[in-house]
């Protein structure tokens, strides 16, 4: 052994394995269990690793649920560009529906929006989750009004939550079925109102502006 040397150096890549497992073992225990009875141990154990292997990477329950969280949505919805915005955000609009009705899709939610979700840790991974949803698929509506497909003044922010609220509605609200044609039906209110003009950067504001003083209408 040369001089300096510790010992006997750790495999490439094993490190990032046991944190793949440990984040898909904790998605696993918030579908079984809740974020209310997820223990870091029971987490470890299903990952098959020590619990100190967990604690060595995250301080405590909350930050593991936290990083499990933002890693999930980083890659559950892919970004299209499909030439076309009306099957650009379909892609979209069905994705989301889709990750949002699936197993692990429904006990993320429940964990973000259940009593856990107002842990200023887990308020603020929902936060980061959607800042990046939005970032990622902003391209999509860029790419639109490059195109002249949109006005150019198109918020695609405004545009993306318009097209998520019907979904996200059904989902935590009126727990009617999310199906294609929810998904569907949202894209084709979002296109028309973005292409009304009522999607448009400041338009917001215009409409706060105008509550606030009706006269100004």
């Amino acid at each position: 052994m040369e001089l300096g040397s510790s010992g006997p150096a750790r495999p490439v890549g094993r490190g990032r394995k046991a944190q793949a497992a440990v984040r898909a073992a904790t998605l696993a225990e918030l579908l079984d269990r809740g974020y209310a009875e997820l223990t870091v141990e029971g987490v470890a154990q299903r990952a098959g690793v020590h619990k100190t292997t967990v604690y060595r990477r995250w301080k405590d329950r909350a930050s593991l649920v936290v990083d499990a969280l933002a890693e999930h949505f980083a890659t559950d919805i892919p970004t299209p560009d499909t030439g076309a915005i009306e099957t650009d955000l379909r892609a979209l609009a069905r994705a989301l529906a889709q990750s949002m009705t699936g197993p692990v899709g429904r006990a993320v939610q429940t964990a973000m929006y259940s009593d856990a979700g107002r842990l200023p840790e887990i308020a603020e991974a929902r936060q980061r989750v959607f800042a990046d949803r939005f970032r990622r698929a902003e391209p999509v509506i860029t790419r639109a009004i490059e195109r002249g497909e949109l006005p150019a003044e198109t918020d695609p922010v405004e545009l993306l939550k318009t097209l998520a609220a019907p979904i996200y509605f059904r989902l935590l609200v009126s727990a009617d079925p999310i199906e294609e044609g929810t998904a569907d039906q949202a894209v084709r209110i979002t296109l028309a109102a973005a292409r009304a003009g009522a999607l448009s950067q400041g338009s917001a504001v215009a409409v706060k502006a105008t509550e606030a003083d009706p006269g100004q209408a």
